[in-house]
């Protein structure tokens, strides 16, 4: 796997991918995260950690407004997607959702074939000829490192795939559209240590081409796979704060603020 402290290209840190600015996001009127301010470089793995009920998951539904399919939120701040405000009244959501695709910590395939999984989101933004939707699927599947495994069962029920395989498959139907960024919302936490290394080498080949938000608790996975962390926490007088963010091998050998280190060495959370 690449060493986590791959440096960032000029282009990268000179227009990143998302940029979020002084950003406080509230379920009705309950704040989950304050003031974050932070850049996500294109083509990097960018790992979110902290403790429970740091506003971990709440940061990343944020950067594709899908946490509006759940409740009424409120944010202050902006969240630029190469430098358009996403919470912009003119955003069109579904192709914002298309661009900025999601993996959930639960492998949530559809209870349809391993090739409509695929194809669903394909299907819903055109009507692509056959020849051409094979190719895609194909793509989207070998991209997941899946194809090998399922190519001649394309037309059986996802839901007998195991639960690692239908991880990479909910991976291959949001690479089907051709996302720029994909976020994972701890998309390990369910699987088994053979299945875990899969998603990880996965994610090592996927930064070639996207730019990748995960949340994790396992700092070795963060440590792993990631080239940049932000570490999120609260206190007493602040709720979902970032604390520092940063070169993934900064945060873990030499991390500014204390509070961090002590995450990082397992002192707390």
């Amino acid at each position: 796997m690449h060493p986590v402290d791959t440096a960032s290209s000029s282009i990268a840190i000179d227009n990143p991918a998302l940029s979020v600015k002084n950003l406080s996001f509230y379920y009705g009127s309950q704040k989950a995260v304050e003031g974050i301010s932070m850049d996500i470089h294109q083509e990097q793995v960018t790992a979110i950690i902290g403790p429970s009920g740091c506003g971990k998951s709440t940061f990343l539904k944020a950067l594709n407004r899908i946490s509006e399919l759940e409740t009424k939120v409120r944010v202050d701040g902006t969240i630029e997607f190469f430098g358009q405000n996403i919470y912009s009244p003119r955003v069109n959501l579904n192709r914002l959702r298309r661009k900025i695709g999601m993996v959930f910590q639960k492998p949530n395939p559809f209870p349809m074939s391993i090739y409509d999984n695929v194809a669903y989101g394909v299907r819903v933004f055109g009507r692509p000829p056959r020849a051409s939707l094979d190719e895609v699927v194909e793509a989207a599947l070998r991209g997941a490192a899946l194809w090998d495994e399922v190519k001649d069962n394309l037309g059986k029920s996802a839901l007998g795939l195991s639960g690692g395989q239908q991880q990479r498959l909910c991976i291959a139907r949001a690479l089907a559209v051709k996302p720029k960024v994909l976020l994972m919302d701890e998309p390990c936490s369910a699987l088994d240590p053979i299945a875990t290394m899969k998603i990880e080498e996965l994610i090592d080949t996927l930064r070639q081409e996207l730019t990748i938000v995960i949340v994790t608790h396992n700092m070795q996975q963060a440590s792993r796979v990631s080239n940049y962390t932000a570490f999120f926490s609260t206190d007493e007088s602040r709720i979902g704060q970032l604390v520092e963010f940063g070169p993934t091998s900064q945060i873990f050998m030499q991390p500014a603020e204390l509070r961090t280190r002590d995450y990082v060495e397992g002192r707390f959370g």
